[in-house]
């Protein structure tokens, strides 16, 4: 069938990005081209965007867009067919997206309600030549846009929004309502009301024709309250509405076959290289699975449980390497175990992409022990690689490894190593059971090309979207 889509966000690769977000934003309108339908992505004109779009076409002016003039702009960027919402009272600042070096900025209610003004109005009343079927909301940031078409009228346009991580919700005061251009009439806890005030977030969940979030398993255990952080009955009274859908990995980007040294399922010498160049990098001798982790360091990710872990997991005979930055005491806990075990555990603090690839490459393993992961993309890239993931059963997490359980090596269909509870006793476990595959070459070779045989593309979920956008629009 196919048809057109109008993607809003507030990230998109390569031109902007903080988190996962901005690569599905980036990722989604090629994958989807091959289905039929086409997709336009909305983004704020941040600072270095505006620069980058001087000479683009203007398509779309709105004169008063909360204290300003605002204009959209046309363009491409690597295949990303991209409206820029110029405003510079709203976005041409310092700092990145969210935030000035001096913190938040104050105004993000209104800098985000006016992305969302202009998606919706775009969306109801088209371009010269281009007029959307579906709007399509990301996260908090676009979360009015579905609401402006629900109680401002909808052209005929349905709406989709998509959770990306629930934890971000894109809070205001209740006096911004008639400043955000909310009606009153909706101020009510079935509605528009979160806690006393507005939730951008809480309004698209309540105002979109449909909802998905990155991966199946998020869906469900947005429902509950150990995951749903206050919106978990939002989430499961709109049930009959709300699916999973599973991120994908650029499999042109990460791609074992490029590296140096390169390799592939049907020829692994080269990774057995990169284990060696990686080792001989970090000052490293480890006779068993060589780890990474590459992660913000946050308790979210169960990087805190990693002091409790590793020793043993050392004295079993392997090594771990660490590349990530976040919370100022567990970057000192991962050079404190650097320290402790030299030639065995290494520690990088920030983020380095070429060195991540590196990692990927050279690794037997990579640790994931999220304590909550909507889809994450590290144990993909693990599958990609042959660096058989060790994860915690949440989220895409649950949904994208097959465990090392008894019936799934008999099978033999398991593609890493899986562990529930989250805490140290259960990782602590996963790991032994990591250094015991590791010891059987035969069967750590069998596990190892099952991971490798993951389809981990974007080409189900482009398929998967296509076909909601269609059940809409029909």
């Amino acid at each position: 069938m196919g048809g057109r889509v109008l993607s809003v966000a507030s990230e998109c690769v390569p031109l902007v990005k903080t988190g996962g977000l901005a690569d599905v934003v980036g990722a989604l309108p090629s994958a989807l081209a091959a289905t039929g339908w086409e997709m336009r992505v909305l983004l704020p004109a941040y600072r270095a965007l505006r620069a980058r779009a001087a000479d683009w076409s203007v398509v779309w002016q709105e004169p008063d867009l909360w204290g300003g003039p605002g204009r959209v702009l046309a363009g491409e960027v690597a295949g990303v067919p991209l409206l820029l919402l110029d405003a510079p009272h709203l976005y041409d600042r310092e700092g990145g997206p969210y935030s000035a070096p001096t913190g938040d900025h104050p105004d993000n209610a209104v800098r985000f309600a006016a992305l969302s003004w202009v998606g919706a109005r775009i969306a109801r009343e088209g371009l010269t030549d281009w007029k959307p079927d579906i709007l399509h909301a990301h996260d908090w940031q676009a979360g009015l846009a579905p609401a402006y078409l629900a109680y401002h009228g909808t052209g005929g346009v349905k709406s989709v929004m998509t959770v990306h991580n629930i934890a971000f919700q894109g809070w205001a005061p209740a006096h911004m309502l008639g400043v955000l251009r909310l009606p009153g009439h909706a101020f009510h806890p079935e509605a528009l009301e979160y806690y006393g005030g507005i939730s951008s977030l809480k309004a698209g969940l309540v105002t979109a024709d449909w909802i998905t979030t990155v991966s199946p398993t998020y869906a469900a255990e947005l429902m509950r309250p150990e995951f749903g952080m206050g919106l978990q009955g939002v989430i499961a009274a709109r049930g009959p509405v709300v699916s999973g859908i599973l991120n994908g990995v650029d499999t042109a980007l990460w791609d074992p076959g490029s590296e140096d040294p390169p390799f592939g399922p049907k020829a692994m010498a080269g990774k057995a290289a990169a284990r060696a160049k990686i080792c001989a990098e970090f000052g490293l001798e480890v006779p068993g699975p060589l780890a990474i982790v590459v992660s913000r360091l946050t308790d979210q990710k169960g990087i805190d449980l990693l002091p409790e872990v590793v020793p043993d997991f050392v004295l079993g005979g392997g090594g771990l390497i660490v590349l990530g930055s976040g919370d100022a005491g567990l970057e000192g806990a991962m050079r404190h175990l650097a320290d402790r075990f030299p030639g065995r555990v290494a520690t990088r603090i920030g983020y380095d992409e070429a060195l991540s690839h590196r990692l990927f490459a050279g690794a037997d393993a990579v640790l994931v022990p999220s304590r909550f992961e909507p889809c994450g993309l590290t144990q993909m890239y693990g599958l990609r690689y042959g660096a058989l993931p060790v994860v915690s059963l949440v989220g895409g997490l649950a949904d994208t490894v097959i465990g090392a359980s008894p019936a799934a090596l008999a099978k033999p269909v398991a593609t890493g190593i899986t562990f529930h509870p989250v805490d140290a006793l259960a990782f602590g476990r996963a790991l032994a059971q990591l250094v015991e595959l590791y010891r059987q070459p035969k069967l750590w070779a069998k596990l190892r090309a099952n991971a490798m045989a993951q389809p981990v593309g974007w080409e189900a979920s482009a398929r998967a979207y296509a076909g909601l956008y269609e059940r809409l629009a029909a």
